[in-house]
């Protein structure tokens, strides 16, 4: 079993190596379980962490009712964030680093507290909330033509890419989650709105999620790091030479080249 997961999590790292796509594990193996494919991200993120990568944060995705129905699932899912996957707001991503990359707007969490679940509370977040800043994550998916599974896109770190942090730090008492609104952007033109209820009717609702899912393999969420709550619309398909930019009411905004 082990030496089987080891060998997918090679096929996703030769995919990212190469940006060559590889074939979805669900299609090699039709039984691979959601835990087996959280072991195969571990193996990926153990192997990044060796190579002197640090763990700065965690993203969650599948937050959407739509995107939950389109992989056929009812909870969302979750990856690492790590430092090499950082873009200064306003700053550029080669496309000879992504694969088939999708823009997607957040709200992000910066905690100042350890979270540690199970049972922590939507409360528990808030009070364990440093700010929140706009973000935006660059999702990219090591199998080929996002033919993903909600196994495949677990066992690749939740189709990590990248993020971008803009914005002013704000503090959570100063603003409404559940209401705050977003523009998203390309090239100037405006191609997706949202609301911070989109995600599970409140983002702080899914860190908590997040924080409780952890708690299974013994993980938890840690002071300073960031967490990317999971997008308030659809995810946009970048295009070399494309500007996203999302504005967030009351903290600003964040923009990316391509």
């Amino acid at each position: 079993m082990e030496s089987k997961l080891k060998q997918y999590a090679e096929k996703l790292v030769e995919a990212e190596n190469t940006r060559i796509g590889t074939d979805p594990l669900t299609s090699v193996d039709l039984e691979l379980t959601v835990r087996e494919a959280y072991h195969i991200q571990l193996e990926n993120i153990q192997r990044k962490l060796e190579q002197g990568q640090k763990i700065v944060g965690k993203k969650i995705g599948l937050t959407s009712l739509a995107m939950q129905n389109l992989l056929g699932v009812d909870e969302p899912d979750y990856g690492h964030l790590l430092d090499g996957m950082v873009v200064e707001n306003g700053g550029q991503i080669s496309f000879e680093q992504v694969l088939q990359p999708k823009v997607e707007a957040e709200i992000a969490f910066i905690l100042k507290k350890e979270l540690r679940g199970p049972n922590l509370t939507t409360l528990d977040v808030l009070q364990a909330t440093d700010y929140v800043v706009p973000a935006l994550e660059i999702v990219d998916s090591r199998i080929k033509n996002w033919k993903i599974t909600l196994a495949d896109t677990v066992a690749d770190n939740a189709s990590s890419g990248f993020y971008v942090l803009g914005g002013k730090p704000t503090k959570i008492e100063d603003i409404d989650l559940e209401l705050m609104g977003m523009v998203l952007t390309k090239n100037g033109e405006q191609v997706n709105t949202g609301v911070g209820a989109a995600a599970l009717g409140n983002p702080a609702k899914c860190v908590a999620w997040l924080a409780n899912k952890l708690a299974e393999f013994d993980i938890s969420l840690k002071a300073g790091e960031v967490i990317l709550s999971g997008a308030l619309s659809a995810a946009e398909a970048a295009q070399k030479g494309d500007t996203f930019t999302a504005r967030f009411a009351h903290i600003g905004q964040v923009s990316v080249r391509f």
